[in-house]
């Protein structure tokens, strides 16, 4: 495990209006921004992955396409098409925010370099991303529309491709945050948080349910099982989930505050 290296997402949820097609909220993602790189700053010798989500630009036109099932016909490639255009034009927004905070994110773009198999990572050169974290850069990547080789097309999350990445780079923690403040134990009336999540815990114990919001990849119960498979695979890793709405909270955890819901 490389106790310096951290996974980080910034949660569709949190830089965009989900529930408003196409609506990103850049003051948000500017104050995130400046909160990661005054981590780097006071941090230098942490390597972060960045990861987003696509919130209401990917997933409002996957779920209108149904591209997370399959690409078939003229239609549906076209429908891919605007996916990974719309994931894209968030991405650029991201990443012209980080710049503008001294952050050297270097995009390594998923439907450019992911080859998946009936919704499973097959092939992924990550050649460029350890050149990146090497050279003291920002590697960036996000939920996109990737070419596969079952399903002609389909969509990868940021989890999903975290988990893939961690069993190359062995990172020391994933810190996925997102607007809610972890994950709720009372669904829906989300008062309580469940603070510790074993990698081995029963989530029917949960009252865990998809995203209300468009999120073709299943909202916060597939996060927490991706998550929890990547503690088992993954021994002395950790996840969290948590607000981003507070950017400090990413300093604090690794200072080792207890904030959201922690999986180990």
């Amino acid at each position: 495990m490389n106790e310096n290296l951290i996974f980080i997402k910034l949660g569709g949820s949190l830089i965009t209006d989900k529930d408003q097609p196409d609506t990103a909220r850049p003051r948000v993602i500017h104050s995130l921004m400046e909160a990661l790189q005054t981590l780097r700053e006071t941090r230098p010798e942490l390597q972060i992955l960045l990861g987003h989500g696509s919130g209401s630009f990917g997933h409002a036109a996957a779920k209108r396409h149904h591209t997370q099932d399959g690409v078939k016909t003229s239609a549906d490639w076209l429908g891919f098409a605007e996916v990974a255009q719309k994931a894209r034009e968030l991405n650029e927004l991201v990443t012209n925010m980080a710049i503008s905070v001294g952050m050297p994110v270097i995009v390594h773009r998923p439907s450019a370099l992911v080859l998946a198999q009936n919704h499973q990572i097959i092939r992924w050169d990550t050649a460029g991303i350890k050149m990146t974290l090497d050279k003291g850069g920002v590697p960036l990547i996000y939920g996109d529309a990737v070419i596969d080789t079952e399903l002609g097309g389909t969509i990868l999350s940021t989890e999903e491709l975290f988990v893939y990445l961690a069993a190359t780079f062995k990172p020391s923690a994933m810190l996925i945050s997102g607007i809610e403040a972890g994950v709720y134990s009372d669904y829906p009336a989300n008062s309580e948080i469940a603070v510790n999540l074993s990698k081995y815990d029963n989530l029917h114990n949960l009252s865990l349910r998809g995203a209300s919001a468009p999120d073709v990849t299943g909202g916060m119960l597939a996060k927490v099982k991706l998550l929890q498979s990547a503690c088992q695979a993954n021994p002395g890793m950790k996840a969290y989930i948590f607000s981003g709405m507070e950017p400090e909270n990413f300093a604090k955890i690794l200072a080792g505050h207890s904030i959201g819901t922690k999986i180990s």
